[in-house]
C-alpha cells in the first residue's frame, strides 16, 4: 500500500510526457517545401491563438466610470491637503 501512490504518480508522468511533447519541430525537416509548410501551419496556429485571446479580452472600462473615480480621488486629496 505504501508504494501505490508513488506508482500512480509515475504512471501519470509517463503518460502525460508524450502528450506535452507533440510540438512540431520544423527546423529538423530536411525537405524545404515540407519545412515551409510546417512553418506556415505553426504561423496559422499562432494567429488563431492570438485571435482567440483577443476575442476573450473584455473591453476597457468606460471613460465615465474613470471620471467618477478621478473625482472621488480628487475629493480625498483635497480633504488631506488644504492649501498646499
Amino acid at each position: 500500500m505504501k508504494f501505490l501512490p508513488p506508482a500512480m504518480l509515475l504512471a501519470a508522468l509517463v503518460t502525460v510526457g508524450p502528450a506535452v511533447a507533440k510540438v512540431e519541430q520544423c527546423r529538423f525537416i530536411n525537405s524545404k517545401p515540407e519545412r515551409e509548410a510546417c512553418y506556415e501551419r505553426q504561423a496559422k496556429a499562432l494567429d488563431a491563438k492570438k485571435a482567440e485571446a483577443a476575442a476573450k479580452q473584455k473591453p476597457s472600462a468606460p471613460l465615465e466610470r474613470m471620471n467618477a473615480e478621478d473625482a472621488a480621488l480628487s475629493r480625498q486629496l483635497r480633504s488631506i491637503c488644504r492649501g498646499c
